[in-house]
């Protein structure tokens, strides 16, 4: 069996870039800011523990997941710094989140009930960021309610609890309209108006990527970015971050196509003349999206391909006519540069009808991730 990552199909992770790009962060919302790299789904797809090896010689304050289980993973490899899990948790995960001190979001009083108990058992503090629901829906104590709750959440403070920050989630930072992500700021600050006084050091926190970019001065304390230090594009006219990942795959097959030959599942592809195929060692079974059939593109010796037919489970087929040659064992490139050709995430987003946070995190394990350091790190 074949130990070399790059035998079939890989995910190339530069180190670099993505170091470069929280940094272009840090420039952006000032260094007296704290920056809390996002670092849930595996690292938007790409390794989470490798994204956190990289990015420790910067010193973020800490890292932030959106399970229990990513945090408990972070704790095992010895990372000390503070993890925050910024999704409601289930309630059997608060007894493994409190021993292992991860702070969870609290959504609800229910949610501070359970910390508290599951912190008293334990012998250990129970962290907790408070979020405020402004207008995304998904979790948060309700602005608009923040007389009802307030008193409730401060008769529950006290010994077992260590309030670590106040939270809200910004919806549409990632559009020109600046509208909507400022009518959420100010639903925010009135609830911190309620809130007030928080206790010394608890941190107020909003900017997701395009926030912090957009919008600094909502930066407050503390960011937290992710699709942007991974290479996606954080909104609109936001100046692009320098890519992270590329998709490569090894040519299999190659083979002469007559005119009528056909390929894939339905036969969706005719060879209108004498053609040359290339079939590379990818498929929807390693994330490559299926919906780029017939429509998405590749990079072959530094040139771009067309993928032809259905693309499979398990390959992919080019068509390299304009390249004669091209052998088994050459490199197909799906997303990222050859020679000077680029195929950018947006691209291959857009060709498949959905965003960039998709595409990465729908890369499955099959594609061993292959992580570079152009800085010697």
């Amino acid at each position: 069996m074949s130990t070399d990552k790059r035998a079939r199909g890989w995910v190339e992770v530069g180190a670099g870039a993505l170091r470069r790009n929280y940094l272009r962060i840090q420039e952006t919302v000032g260094p007296g800011v704290r920056i809390i790299p996002m670092v849930k789904a595996d690292a938007y797809g790409l390794g989470m523990l490798d994204a956190v090896a990289a990015l420790e010689p910067l010193d973020p304050w800490g890292y932030g997941v959106a399970a229990v289980q990513e945090g408990l993973t972070l704790r095992a490899s010895g990372l000390a710094k503070p993890v925050g899990v910024f999704s409601p948790a289930p309630p059997d995960a608060y007894p493994g989140a409190v021993r292992e001190e991860l702070a969870l979001s609290v959504s609800d009083i229910g949610a501070l009930v359970l910390l508290k108990e599951a912190a008293l058992q334990a012998g250990v503090p129970g962290r907790f960021h408070l979020e405020v629901d402004t207008g995304m829906g998904r979790a948060g104590f309700d602005w608009r309610r923040a007389k009802e709750w307030v008193p409730a959440v401060r008769d529950l403070l006290g010994p077992g609890l260590n309030w670590e920050g106040v939270f809200t989630h910004f919806h549409s930072a990632d559009v020109d309209d600046p509208g909507p992500t400022t009518t959420q700021w100010e639903h925010f600050r009135e609830a911190l108006e309620v809130l007030a006084p928080l206790p010394d050091g608890c941190m107020i926190h909003a900017c997701n990527s395009p926030g912090a970019l957009r919008l600094p001065a909502y930066a407050e304390d503390a960011v937290r970015p992710g699709i942007f230090l991974y290479g996606g594009v954080a909104g609109d006219g936001i100046p692009s971050p320098e890519p992270v990942a590329s998709i490569r795959a090894r040519v299999v097959f190659v083979r002469e196509a007559p005119p009528g030959s056909t390929v894939g599942y339905n036969s969706t592809y005719q060879a209108r003349d004498h053609e040359l195929w290339a079939t590379a060692a990818i498929g929807y079974g390693d994330g490559l999206p299926r919906l780029l059939s017939n429509r998405g593109s590749a990079l072959v010796r530094g040139k771009r391909v067309p993928i032809i037919g259905r693309i499979s489970m398990d390959v992919t087929v080019l068509d390299v006519t304009s390249l004669p040659g091209v052998s088994p064992g050459e490199v197909a490139t799906f997303l990222g540069s050859d020679g000077l050709e680029t195929i950018t995430l947006e691209e291959v987003a857009g060709e498949a009808g959905t965003i960039g946070h998709e595409i990465l995190t729908g890369l499955t394990t099959r594609l061993p991730r292959v992580w570079v350091d152009d800085e010697g790190g």
